[in-house]
């Protein structure tokens, strides 16, 4: 069987590994860190311990069925599973709207819905959603779960499968976005930013992103949002311990200087101290902004068209005093306008050191500039009440914290890959033009997110155990 090299340890990459392990292929990951998870990592202070990137696994899915197909042991023996309800509040101090959504319920949402913001909101809501679910059907193969095939992919992805309503000129001379949608089919008085808030806590921005964006909150309302006990982290352990079982190797602290394609065929690593290592296969699991331009020759268009620009985001770590209280909401949303905090609250004793206090993570997407603590808390303030008299102490994870992680240039954290503009806003075929060297994880199609990098390991495997006719996972 091939020798397989993978460069990074993040979840894309480590699904991938795991896959092609146990296709009886040799598979070894260089990671240049000290350990794996990429994003998924963990701060410990004092018998606190916070997530530090994703808090919650939508889609899971996609983890159950790589467990599946990896070991006799299914994702539920693995790890402890469970689904959040409620699934999520939204405060908007500007409109004075406090609400609180159940988990995969569409005739719970209608009805919360209805008494935050009056009747028939609920079915406006749910009327976006049920068009959401039509962009799904459209796109979920091509977008999901097949490779992208360059051509083919601008022909089925580059328009906007999400069928909004036509009402103006306006509308009918061009596609709408995300935010012209909201308005107009879910109106004013704050229902809307319910729908551009929780596109926008994915790095997307309502204002220039396409309707099929409303595909990111069908999919939270339809199959449930859920959390790890113990935290996120532990997803990636087990991930880690899946390859382990099926003899992937780790190189640890192992940092690739280049993949060596000297004819024109991906033939392995040169790695930072010198060492050359022969493959027969690269994946690379990493921004690929990160090799120099020698060990990416391929086309430049097929380089991460939203590389650039692509946001980051910053990350408050709050130890509290006190106890959390029963009726906390695990994720809460709080809306400013064009910005916004995500508030995660977990009831998960191994996150704090006794039932005397409570372990709370604050995050925002930000650009270039991110804002600061004070901000950041006086937000967060809207969803907990007396936080800043309840604080004990508090971390700051910053965007060069999240390429200290990651590796991602700028801690850039990529989203999800969306149909329309054109095909824009996808990201590199998995097969490159480079004979032997794939692309995994977030940076790869289908981008990013836990569900999406995880994807990444389906089709990499099947591309190179099945070669270039494979045509989807099943």
């Amino acid at each position: 069987m091939a020798r397989i090299a993978v460069i990074g340890a993040g979840m894309g990459a480590m699904a991938t590994a795991a896959r092609l392990a146990v296709a009886g292929h040799h598979v070894t990951v260089y990671e240049r860190g000290a350990t794996y998870g990429g994003a998924l990592g963990r701060y410990e202070r004092e018998g606190f311990a916070f997530d530090t990137g994703p808090g919650l696994l939508h889609l899971p899915a996609v983890y159950r069925d790589l467990f599946v197909k990896t070991g006799k042991r299914s994702l539920e023996d693995c790890v402890d599973l469970v689904q959040v309800d409620p699934a999520v509040r939204h405060v908007l101090p500007h409109h004075g709207v406090d609400v609180t959504l159940p988990g995969a319920s569409r005739g719970g949402v209608a009805a919360a819905l209805d008494a935050a913001f009056g009747p028939g909101s609920g079915e406006r809501w749910n009327a976006v959603l049920g068009r959401a679910r039509d962009a799904w059907d459209a796109t979920r193969r091509p977008l999901l779960e097949e490779p992208l095939r360059a051509g083919e992919a601008r022909r089925v992805l580059g328009a906007d499968p999400y069928p909004a309503l036509r009402k103006s000129g306006l509308l009918r001379r061009r596609t709408p976005t995300l935010a012209e949608i909201a308005g107009r089919e879910l109106g004013g008085g704050g229902l809307g930013e319910l729908l551009t808030g929780l596109v926008r806590s994915y790095g997307i921005d309502p204002a220039t992103a396409p309707g099929s964006a409303a595909v990111l909150p069908y999919m939270e309302q339809t199959f449930g949002s859920w959390y790890v006990r113990g935290g996120m982290r532990a997803l990636a352990t087990a991930v880690y311990e899946r390859c382990l079982e099926r003899k992937v190797a780790f190189v640890f602290g192992a940092e690739v200087r280049e993949v060596m394609a000297p004819a024109g065929r991906a033939s392995g690593l040169l790695l930072a101290d010198g060492t050359e290592v022969e493959a027969d296969s690269v994946v690379c699991g990493i921004d690929p902004r990160r090799l120099p331009a020698r060990s990416l020759p391929w086309p430049p268009e097929s380089l991460p068209a939203r590389g650039e620009g692509v946001p980051s985001r910053v990350t408050l770590l709050l130890a509290l005093r006190g106890a959390r209280p029963a009726d906390a909401v695990h994720r809460t949303l709080v809306h400013a306008g064009g910005a916004g905090v995500t508030v995660m609250r977990p009831d998960d004793p191994a996150t704090r050191p006794d039932a005397d206090h409570e372990a709370v993570t604050v995050s925002a997407v930000c650009g270039a500039e991110a804002p600061g603590a004070g901000e950041l808390l006086e937000l967060a303030g809207k969803a907990v009440p007396g936080l800043r008299e309840r604080l004990l102490w508090h971390e700051v994870r910053t965007p060069a914290d999240v390429e200290a992680a990651t590796g991602a240039v700028g801690g850039a954290v990529p989203p999800p890959a969306l149909a329309g503009t054109g095909g824009r806003l996808l990201y590199p075929a998995n097969a490159t033009a480079v004979p032997g060297l794939y692309l995994a994880g977030g940076w790869a199609h289908p981008g990013g997110g836990l569900p999406h990098a995880g994807m990444t390991g389906a089709l990499v495997a099947g591309l190179i155990v099945e070669g270039a006719e494979f045509r989807g996972s099943q």
